[in-house]
């Protein structure tokens, strides 16, 4: 039986990450691109914690952080998300223009 190390860790965040990052660039709604940046957010939080684990570092702590973060941005884009739909009523990315003159 093979250990799980540092590396897998790795690979398996800069999937996520990579994952991410494709939904933020090709999709048009917003609730998408939320949840694509929630990936983002948890790669890091992977990495973090693999590198902690190498080192013996207080990655955990870190990670409590970005997660605090990703609760709040997700609360404050939910929020956004809602005000806009109830304008607009809909959630595509290329009808926003609220601040267009």
């Amino acid at each position: 039986m093979a250990e799980i190390g540092t590396m897998h860790y790795l690979v398996v965040a800069a999937m996520l990450f990579i994952l991410g990052v494709v939904g933020v660039v090709t999709r048009r709604n917003v609730v998408v691109i939320l949840m694509s940046i929630e990936l983002i957010l948890n790669a890091v939080n992977l990495n973090l914690i693999a590198f902690s684990r190498l080192h013996g570092l207080h990655g955990q702590i870190f990670s409590i952080f970005v997660i605090v973060d990703a609760a709040a941005e997700a609360a404050v884009g939910l929020g956004i998300v809602i005000a806009f739909f109830r304008n607009k009523e809909t959630v595509n990315v290329d009808e926003v223009d609220l601040l267009k003159w």
